[in-house]
Protein backbone atom coordinates (compact mmCIF):
# COMPACT_ATOMS: atom_id res chain seq x y z
CA UNK A 1 0.00 0.00 0.00
CA UNK A 2 2.67 2.54 0.91
CA UNK A 3 3.99 2.09 -2.56
CA UNK A 4 1.05 2.91 -4.61
CA UNK A 5 0.87 5.62 -2.54
CA UNK A 6 4.67 7.00 -3.40
CA UNK A 7 3.30 5.94 -6.77
CA UNK A 8 1.00 8.57 -6.87
CA UNK A 9 2.85 10.99 -5.11
CA UNK A 10 5.51 11.23 -7.49
CA UNK A 11 2.98 11.30 -10.55
CA UNK A 12 0.98 14.00 -9.00
CA UNK A 13 4.37 15.53 -7.94
CA UNK A 14 5.14 15.14 -11.67
CA UNK A 15 1.81 16.68 -13.29
CA UNK A 16 2.10 19.65 -10.82
CA UNK A 17 5.36 20.71 -11.49
CA UNK A 18 4.65 20.27 -15.50
CA UNK A 19 1.77 22.70 -15.25
CA UNK A 20 3.94 25.03 -13.27
CA UNK A 21 6.26 24.81 -15.53
CA UNK A 22 3.79 25.78 -18.19
CA UNK A 23 2.18 28.37 -16.20
CA UNK A 24 5.34 30.02 -15.49
CA UNK A 25 5.74 30.49 -19.23
CA UNK A 26 1.70 31.68 -19.41
CA UNK A 27 1.82 35.46 -18.25
CA UNK A 28 -2.03 35.15 -16.62
CA UNK A 29 -1.27 31.69 -14.96
CA UNK A 30 0.17 31.37 -12.03
CA UNK A 31 2.72 28.58 -12.31
CA UNK A 32 4.24 28.77 -8.58
CA UNK A 33 0.91 27.84 -7.19
CA UNK A 34 1.53 24.52 -8.60
CA UNK A 35 5.22 24.30 -9.19
CA UNK A 36 5.87 24.64 -5.04
CA UNK A 37 3.37 21.77 -4.20
CA UNK A 38 4.82 19.03 -6.93
CA UNK A 39 7.87 20.15 -5.22
CA UNK A 40 6.61 19.28 -1.70
CA UNK A 41 4.67 15.87 -3.04
CA UNK A 42 8.39 14.69 -4.62
CA UNK A 43 10.33 15.69 -1.32
CA UNK A 44 8.17 13.63 0.64
CA UNK A 45 9.63 10.70 -1.36
CA UNK A 46 12.58 11.30 -2.32
CA UNK A 47 14.63 12.78 -0.12
CA UNK A 48 17.25 15.08 -2.24
CA UNK A 49 14.35 17.08 -3.62
CA UNK A 50 14.12 17.51 -0.12
CA UNK A 51 17.14 18.98 0.66
CA UNK A 52 17.24 21.16 -1.97
CA UNK A 53 13.95 22.39 -1.41
CA UNK A 54 15.26 23.27 2.13
CA UNK A 55 18.30 24.98 0.35
CA UNK A 56 16.10 27.41 -1.44
CA UNK A 57 13.99 28.23 0.93
CA UNK A 58 17.00 29.08 3.41
CA UNK A 59 18.27 31.39 0.20
CA UNK A 60 14.86 32.68 0.29
CA UNK A 61 14.74 33.56 4.06
CA UNK A 62 18.43 35.03 4.11
CA UNK A 63 17.64 37.70 1.21
CA UNK A 64 14.84 38.65 2.82
CA UNK A 65 16.43 39.85 5.54
CA UNK A 66 18.92 41.92 3.64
Amino acid sequence: MKSILNILKVALGIILIIIGFVGGLIPIFQGWMFGIPGLMLLGSVFPPVKRWTKNIVKKAKAKMKN
